[in-house]
């Protein structure tokens, strides 16, 4: 027991937190997350835009028009917990 404290769990730890699956899926977490926020933050600010203007600002060539960047963080989420 004594060994299992002091050096098999730090083992297993260090393996989970190095492994390669691990760092890839973190990073796709990463770049997907930041995709949504830019997608939110864009269609925030273009509400703003509408409501302080009194306009109908064209948003349909926006890089994130139509892009359920929700969907795919949502995805990536599940994928991750059950990791």
């Amino acid at each position: 027991m004594l060994w299992l404290k002091e050096r098999g769990i730090s083992c297993v730890a260090k393996s989970v937190l190095n492994s390669e699956e691990l760092d890839k899926s973190i990073a796709q977490l990463i770049v997907v997350s930041r995709n949504d926020g830019y997608a939110q933050g864009y269609a925030e600010c273009s509400q703003h835009v509408n409501s302080a203007l009194k306009v109908n600002w064209d948003t349909s060539k926006s890089a994130t028009y139509g892009a359920d960047t929700g969907a795919a963080l949502a995805t990536l989420k599940t994928e991750f917990n059950s990791l």
